[in-house]
């Protein structure tokens, strides 16, 4: 691979592409990765199913977490009729469009990451 295929696109003079330092920002929040792998790979997930597969991350935060990428448009969230109200959460087209950017950062990280 050549150096111009391995850099990303970026306007003349390197300036940084605004679109690419938002996205980053937003799945590079602490914890979020590990709640966008989570559903990645878990389908639909009640709040307390997420929270198990993340024991370290608090309720608080997954909270948090969920509300900003229920309103950036990345997990959507529904909530089912009864008693108690069931709510899950799910990834949006957006959403599972990000899978294949979080399969090479996991791989990069199992590479370079000791």
């Amino acid at each position: 691979m050549s150096r111009r295929e391995a850099t990303l696109d970026a306007p003349a003079g390197g300036v940084c592409c605004p679109k690419l330092h938002e996205a980053v920002e937003l799945v590079g929040k602490r914890w979020t990765g590990a709640i966008l792998a989570v559903l990645l790979s878990g389908g639909s997930m009640r709040f307390s199913e997420v929270a198990q597969a993340v024991p370290q991350l608090s309720d608080r935060l997954l909270s948090e977490r969920m509300k900003e990428l229920e309103a950036r448009g990345v997990v959507e969230r529904a909530v089912h009729a009864g008693s108690p109200a069931r709510v899950e959460y799910s990834l949006t087209e957006m959403g599972r469009e990000l899978a294949p950017a979080l399969t090479e950062l996991q791989s990069w990280a199992r590479r370079w990451l000791a």
